[in-house]
């Protein structure tokens, strides 16, 4: 079924705010605050999973990871469920390729950026972990046990390296990739299309964002000055 956007736009504009407003409710400071204490006062004063994690515990963290994770995913799982079947006017580009990515990246926006926090918020990357994870499942659901093994990698490469920012951000790299050549598959012969170079744009955003977020992190690891995440000598809260 054919989807013309000047007949939607205005859907598009209030899931933009509301995925932003999603985004703005920071969990970290939500934990900490029912541990009694305040994460952006605590540590590298970042209300993130890592900074919690050194701070609460392995425990703690993960249940920071999770509820982040599914901050940035359900979302992009509603932009996919409300235009799944649907294509642009005149295309074969599916709406639900531009709205689930669409609705992600102002999740992220909120996340960064919170009007609740005075515009500093987190760095993003378990929310664009999230994202770009349930965003490829939506792909096929046999891609889940997938996504899941690429994460534990992940996280398996932080433990072992203590380099926290780097695995992070190379997850968040691969999952990029992966997405950008599913698309690319799916639309080689749309490449020049402007809905599908907006998809692009929109996989491209979401990462300078979670990048730029960790650009102090950038700094550090090529001064070899990073913090390390020594998970392994944490001890649960």
């Amino acid at each position: 079924m054919e989807l013309s956007f000047t007949d939607v736009w205005y859907w598009f504009l209030l899931a933009a705010v509301v995925s932003y407003f999603i985004g703005c409710f920071n969990f970290a400071v939500l934990i900490s605050r029912f541990k009694k204490g305040d994460i952006r006062h605590t540590g590298s004063g970042n209300p993130g999973t890592m900074n919690m994690t050194r701070t609460f515990g392995i425990k703690v963290g993960a249940i920071n990871f999770l509820c982040d994770v599914l901050k940035g995913g359900v979302p992009t799982v509603a932009g996919y469920l409300i235009f799944r079947g649907f294509v642009f006017t005149g295309t074969d580009v599916a709406v639900s390729d531009f709205a689930r990515y669409f609705f992600g990246l102002f999740v992220i926006i909120g996340h960064i950026f919170p009007v609740t926090m005075k515009f500093k918020g987190g760095k993003g990357i378990a929310s664009t972990v999230g994202l770009l994870g349930m965003g490829l499942c939506c792909e096929q659901v046999w891609f889940l046990p997938i996504v899941l093994a690429a994460g534990a990698s992940v996280v398996a490469f932080i433990i072992f390296t203590e380099m926290g920012s780097m695995g992070s951000l190379l997850g968040v790299a691969a999952f990029t990739v992966w997405q950008a050549v599913l698309f690319v598959v799916r639309y080689q012969r749309e490449l020049i299309n402007v809905w599908v170079i907006l998809i692009f744009m929109l996989l491209l955003m979401i990462n300078l964002f979670t990048w730029c977020a960790h650009r102090k992190n950038i700094y550090k690891l090529l001064a070899g000055e990073e913090h390390r995440t020594s998970v392994r000598k944490r001890k649960k809260a």
